[in-house]
């Protein structure tokens, strides 16, 4: 791909208009800018096809079978022949298993850090546990699905009138799902979801919890106590509904306990913090053929200077990266790192394969219809966001992210049971990319929006935070987007509400990640 600090280098027709872009002198595939008719003479190709808006055009002859390239990488194979100028896509080329050759560690190069005095800052609260947060909020816990309503009851008992006494909280927010028991009491599965409520329960934007059970359930409240750091205190409460005496008492009890907490969490302030307390979780949806080729670079480039100034960018979606783990492998720090990535990929084509599904599952019909083909072509694109530094660890599902710099979650690639486990893992900022469009919010960790192209923008503005699509329509650099992003995350992590915060989004998006039997 072309330099950060430069516009994109088009392949340009003989008016002043720009017509298709390429990525790569090696690409035989471009994409085109707008809707091509049939027999359009472009500079390097006359069109055999009409080429919808995104869609890819072959630069050249390509015998059946051949690889088909995008980013100088294999994005799939010619199921026929193909002669230049035709459109390329779902109806001619087809997806193969990846079979590369890892290499690890060649291009892991320290990172350039700045100094802490250098470094950017934002306004945050300070935790006892020497993290930051971004947001403050009480959060009511279910263990299990049986506790789901009784939870949202006692977090919607706090409206806004009565929480305008005490302005230094974001909210109480109910965080219910559909699992706790009925399941394993060990295992992927069990162990996801613990990590997800002990994460959930420890996160530096949550400053009070209330932990809400049945009392019979697999997933028991005394054994999420007795497994993690968590202790029972003035903020940290725990109950169940049949100890109680029923749902109306749970239900009076935990406004109750949420009451007592609402002084202390009100008492803490934002402080001025440096950019290193930042943990970003990094997430593209309803992706389109621009998400390569602007949002996710230019995240990429706000990533990278999050990383330089000491913070934490997560990586996540497996099944997103599938085709693209090569990249990184590259960039691990060594090489029990890149294995433990491949490790994961492989966990995931057996998962799929006894499931009696394909890695080319992924993209969805949305996807395809913005230009995408495989999910190598998909996955190309998703690791942009990424960036360039060096790849310094890959955690489970939920599990505690525990080192700065750029890291990999294995995650699915349903972006809610994504993020959820990436805001598990400690990440009190989100950033996602989309192209189709997406009105995702997150709490207790706020979510800007990052549009792939201004189409999409102009339509739902209201929703879009950032418009990286003047990349394509005004020639921005990626590096000028990639810095309007991460200055836009040192406002939001201050205090600034994102458009999904503004609507009030982010309470039904807690979707801890189900493996294994219902039983």
């Amino acid at each position: 791909m072309s330099n950060s600090d430069t516009p994109i280098s088009w392949v340009k027709p003989g008016s002043s208009e720009f017509d298709l872009v390429t990525l790569s002198d090696e690409d035989n595939v471009a994409v085109a800018i707008r809707n091509l008719a049939k027999a359009e003479s472009l500079q390097e190709v006359t069109t055999l096809d009409e080429i919808p808006k995104g869609h890819k055009v072959a630069l050249q002859n390509i015998t059946s079978g051949s690889a088909i390239i995008k980013y100088a990488q294999i994005i799939g194979y010619a199921k026929s022949d193909i002669s230049a100028g035709q459109h390329i896509h779902t109806h001619n080329i087809e997806f193969r298993n990846t079979e590369h050759q890892y290499v690890f560690s060649i291009d892991n190069a320290e990172p350039e850090l700045l100094a802490l005095s250098d470094q950017a800052t934002f306004k945050g609260y300070k935790r006892d546990n020497g993290k930051v947060g971004t947001r403050n909020y009480i959060a009511v816990l279910a263990s299990v699905n049986c506790s789901a309503t009784a939870v949202q009851h006692i977090a919607n008992a706090f409206d806004q009138n009565i929480l305008a006494d005490y302005p230094n909280i974001d909210g109480v927010v109910g965080f219910s799902h559909s699992t706790g028991c009925g399941l394993a009491d060990s295992g992927d599965g069990y162990d996801n979801l613990q990590r997800v409520i002990w994460g959930f329960a420890q996160h530096p934007n949550v400053a009070g919890v209330l932990i809400v059970g049945l009392g019979c359930e697999v997933n028991q409240i005394s054994s999420l106590i007795s497994q993690s750091e968590l202790t029972r205190g003035p903020l940290l409460r725990t109950m169940n509904i049949q100890s109680v005496g029923g749902h109306t008492k749970t239900v009076a009890a935990g406004v109750a306990r949420i009451k007592e907490m609402l002084p202390e969490v009100n008492n803490v302030q934002r402080e001025t913090c440096p950019a290193s307390a930042l943990m970003l979780a990094l997430q593209c949806g309803g992706s389109d053929a621009w998400s390569g080729i602007t949002a996710n670079p230019a995240l990429g480039y706000a990533s990278d200077l999050l990383v330089k100034n000491g913070g934490t960018a997560v990586l996540a979606e497996t099944p997103e990266v599938y085709g693209a783990e090569h990249l990184l492998t590259r960039r691990a720090t060594n090489e029990a790192i890149g294995k433990k990535l491949i490790d994961r990929i492989e966990w995931w084509e057996n998962y799929v394969e006894i499931n009696g599904g394909s890695m080319d599952n992924n993209p969805s019909p949305g996807n395809k219809l913005g230009g995408l083909t495989t999910i190598l072509e998909k996955s190309l694109g998703a690791v942009a966001k990424g960036g360039t530094t060096r790849l310094n660890g890959v955690f489970r599902y939920a599990e505690p992210v525990d080192r700065n710099g750029f890291v990999f979650m294995d995650t699915p690639g349903y972006d809610p049971a994504s993020i959820t486990g990436e805001v598990a893992g400690g990440c009190n900022l989100v950033a996602f990319t989309t192209g189709r469009g997406s009105t995702y919010g997150c709490k207790p960790s706020p979510s800007i929006k990052i549009a792939t192209n201004t189409e999409m923008y102009e339509r739902m503005k209201d929703d879009m935070d950032i418009n990286a699509g003047t990349i394509v329509t005004q020639g921005a650099s990626i590096a000028q987007v990639g810095q309007e992003i991460f200055e836009l995350l040192l406002e939001i992590a201050s205090g600034k509400q994102s458009l999904s915060e503004q609507h009030g989004l982010g309470d039904h998006e807690f979707i801890p990640w189900q493996i294994g039997a219902t039983m």
